[in-house]
């Protein structure tokens, strides 16, 4: 009997989606975007921060992916009934899951959420005048400052208070719970996605 092989794995650097490599949807052309539409898959034998940021990058490349191509109208559709969601609203609320988690959490900054000034998370959800070049100015203003934030960080024991749990959380908390809510919010995307065009997959 043959031994068998250990499975072998290209470098993370090699394992792309298929997606196009474009500048992610609402972007002008010529302007550096903090989100795009290209995949790159998660590193299998990276340290720990590696592997976070990395999941957290290909979580936010795929709810790019799911809004290519499509027009505002599309955008702002409900298609999935009885669910209001839409996705420019889940876009516009992972603009504030961003800047409440890496700005106001983890910097510790005393700014207000993206869309509401009195707090109000459900504000995000109605993107009903909402256009595709405001909701994603927003979220990749956000995800610019959550990289920078994430670099210079020392480790990711780094803690900040969040008022709504009544305790320090750690970057570690934060990067984990930041890719939860986009695997959570994907799924949802991708049947608001196939309800508009058909359109399957990750």
């Amino acid at each position: 009997m043959r031994p068998r092989t250990a499975p072998t794995h290209r470098d993370a650097s090699q394992r792309r989606d298929t997606a196009p490599a474009e500048t992610c949807p609402g972007t002008r052309r010529g302007k550096e975007s903090s989100v795009t539409t290209e995949r790159i898959s998660p590193p299998v034998r990276a340290g720990e921060r590696e592997t976070l940021r990395s999941y957290l990058d290909f979580h936010r490349a795929t709810l790019a992916m799911k809004t290519d191509g499509l027009s505002d109208e599309d955008l702002r559709r409900r298609s999935s009934p009885p669910s209001t969601l839409s996705l420019l609203g889940l876009v516009r609320h992972m603009a504030e899951v961003e800047r409440t988690w890496f700005r106001r959490v983890i910097n510790g900054e005393d700014i207000p959420l993206v869309w509401s000034a009195e707090g109000d998370f459900q504000v995000a959800y109605d993107a009903s005048r909402s256009t595709r070049a405001e909701a994603f100015d927003a979220w990749q203003t956000e995800v610019a400052h959550a990289r920078r934030i994430e670099q210079e960080a020392a480790s990711l024991d780094v803690t900040g208070y969040q008022p709504r749990w009544g305790e320090h959380v750690s970057l570690r908390v934060v990067m984990l719970h930041l890719i939860h809510e986009y695997a959570r919010h994907n799924g949802h995307a991708d049947f608001l996605r196939e309800a508009i065009d058909g359109t399957v997959g990750a």
